[in-house]
């Protein structure tokens, strides 16, 4: 049984005193606190104190089923400690939607719309949890998608390349453009862009920016369609609203899809378009039911779950 980290050092903690006789029955369980313990973990809302009870069982299999109902209660209590942290604001739009209840598209696109209740205009966001496991190379899931309303956001792309595509890049739109003058400047830290362009004959001198652009998702790709000899094509799409996603660890899809300001009909089309891509790159190593669960939020609000067969099967109004 693998453990939460808060559950594990709960139950890690005065482990030695917990006791098995082998004369008492499986039924005799006594629990005995002791008044001078230390707390065992702490929360910025409240203390809370856990003690080591005292168990008396007659089987390891008693044993075994006592330690798992003790972790599902620290567990409890664990959440419920989260909940008292929420904001009021959080706690209120939470009430829009019933937890674990899965909506229709229309509706979960109204509700998110309703939750999105801060001063700024949040993001719209659609994660995605497939049945892949992303440590096998036939499943894994990286690719693009084109916004068909956009992103509401302006995106800054800067270039590398060299020769006569530096012009070209500069026409195009490109916020910025160097070569191994702007691969110096992000080595010391310049990181001013949203996008990063390359032309394939830079990548062996990109490859050194490896260790800094890597973890913030900023490496040119091929696959990302962050590496090309098309530079005013690339600029292009993704001024318009071209968007990359990837599986993470776990083979969940986390992507934008516009802005809470949209309308509710230009959601729906952008959030479509994204579900038909991954669809459309469904890894080949992929087996069996490839959609597990769908969820859509603002930026701040709660996640509201959709019925995947739904979602699956909309299909928008003619009109839109």
């Amino acid at each position: 049984m693998t453990l939460a980290p808060s559950a594990a050092k709960i139950l890690s903690v005065h482990s030695h005193e917990f006791d098995h006789p082998a004369t008492t029955t499986p039924s005799s369980l006594s629990f005995n606190p002791t008044t001078a313990r230390k707390p065992i973990f702490f929360t910025s809302a409240k203390t809370i104190y856990v003690y080591p009870p005292v168990l008396q069982c007659s089987k390891a299999s008693d044993n075994g089923r006592f330690l798992k109902s003790l972790v599902v209660a620290a567990l409890a209590t664990e959440a419920e400690v989260a909940e008292e942290t929420r904001s009021k604001r959080f706690l209120e739009i939470q009430k829009l939607r019933e937890n674990k209840m899965e909506y229709d598209l229309k509706t979960a696109i109204s509700l998110l719309k309703q939750s999105a209740s801060t001063r700024f205009v949040e993001t719209a966001e659609a994660h995605f949890r497939l049945n892949i496991d992303p440590k096998y190379n036939d499943q894994q899931l990286r690719a693009t998608v084109n916004l068909p309303k956009g992103t509401g956001q302006t995106v800054k792309i800067a270039v590398l390349t060299q020769g006569e595509k530096f012009d070209e890049a500069k026409n195009a739109g490109a916020d910025l453009v160097g070569g191994e003058d702007l691969i110096a400047q992000i080595k010391g830290g310049f990181m001013d862009f949203d996008k990063l362009i390359a032309t394939p004959d830079m990548m062996p001198k990109v490859a050194s920016l490896g260790k800094i652009l890597g973890p913030r998702g900023l490496m040119p790709n091929p696959k990302a369609g962050t590496v090309t000899t098309n530079i005013p094509q690339a600029i292009e799409e993704f001024k318009r609203g071209k968007v990359e996603y990837r599986a993470d660890k776990t083979g969940i899809v986390h992507l934008p899809f516009g802005k809470v300001d949209f309308s509710k009909e230009d959601l729906i089309i952008n959030f479509l378009a994204a579900v038909k891509s991954v669809e459309a790159n469904k890894p080949s190593g992929a087996k069996g039911v490839y959609w597990k669960s769908a969820h859509i939020c603002s930026s701040m609000g709660p996640s509201i779950g959709l019925n995947t067969r739904d979602m699956l099967d909309y299909k928008p109004p003619l009109s839109a």
